[in-house]
């Protein structure tokens, strides 16, 4: 019992120091989403955001979501959304469309700092990624709209505003932005147990098995192979740490470090962050299977084309030069 207890405050520990870390960030984000809803600058900012927007499938409005993860996080992200969902409700496809905008780059500016530690690249980085976002996000919307599969209306976990009150006070925003907030460490700490449990079962070791062929195949080599699967499983701080400090020691070559951070840019944290999406309406097909195929086949044709690059070009645009 004591050593239970003991799991126990240290989960709740940790999902309190995760949450203070990113509610720094998110606050912020929502008192300014909130002054630009009162002064009706929401539909100006979108504005610009339309075309790009119309070419995934999404309205306008949700530009700003994706933009705010981009250069916040994914967290940020969601209270953007939670802010707008009401007056602009998605379909499923919608959602895993949006899901997987945010899912693919998100945090560039810390993230890409993470590859630009361990030799690539940082404009290239986030390059690929912004692309890669958006080239799966307009192939999913393809693919939904053909089939006309996910159409009906998305299933919203997380708590949205109230509605039913026509001029909501300050106040009751106050309270329903807590609540949101609230919800949040609620997810962080139940998806650190659900980490926590998945490592104990050994299905996070599974998944790593299953997954080191595959970067075989795409040209990725053994010793960043390992470090890559963690990256995927578990996230880019975990896989982009170890291989910063392999990169440093001379372990693993400029070109696997590159191909590594790369594949790991476009998909990783396929447990934590594939849950936390799907909380927004964000279906497997895309979130999960879309985003892992989409990177491995994305990756196997960049390593075939950088190979065929001269060393200066690679030097230049691609990792830094030894």
């Amino acid at each position: 019992m004591p050593a239970v207890l003991a799991h126990l405050k240290s989960l709740f520990k940790d999902a309190t120091l995760a949450s203070l870390e990113m509610f720094k960030v998110m606050i912020p984000v929502i008192i300014v989403v909130k002054i630009l809803q009162e002064l009706e600058l929401i539909a100006y900012l979108a504005w610009p955001l339309k075309p790009l927007m119309g070419l995934v499938g999404l309205p306008a409005e949700m530009g700003l979501v994706w933009a705010t993860a981009i250069v916040n996080t994914t967290y940020a992200g969601l209270i953007v959304f939670l802010s707008l969902a009401a007056d602009h409700p998605l379909t499923t496809a919608q959602a895993t469309v949006l899901a997987v905008l945010i899912l693919v780059a998100h945090a560039l500016p810390m993230e890409s700092a993470i590859a630009r530690r361990s030799g690539a690249r940082f404009l290239f980085q986030c390059a690929v990624r912004l692309v890669g976002a958006f080239t799966l996000g307009w192939l999913l919307n393809t693919l939904y709209t053909a089939t006309d599969t996910l159409q009906e209306p998305a299933t919203v976990l997380f708590r949205m505003d109230h509605q039913d009150t026509a001029d909501p006070t300050l106040a009751s925003w106050a309270v329903d932005q807590s609540i949101n907030l609230a919800s949040i460490f609620a997810v962080i700490l139940v998806l650190l147990l659900l980490m926590r449990l998945l490592t104990a079962l050994r299905i996070v070791e599974l998944m790593n098995r299953l997954l080191r062929p595959l970067l075989k195949l795409i040209g990725i080599g053994p010793k960043a192979s390992a470090i890559t699967v963690i990256g995927l499983t578990m996230g880019l701080s975990y896989g982009g740490g170890l291989i910063i400090n392999e990169a440093r020691q001379g372990n693993v070559g400029k070109e696997d470090v590159f191909y590594s951070l790369t594949l790991m840019g476009l998909c990783h944290s396929l447990i934590e962050d594939t849950l936390l999406l799907a909380l927004i309406g964000g279906h497997i097909s895309g979130i999960f299977w879309g985003r892992l195929i989409f990177a491995v086949v994305a990756v196997a044709g960049i390593v075939q084309i950088v190979r065929r690059l001269p060393p200066h070009v690679q030097n230049t645009y691609l990792w830094v030069g030894k």
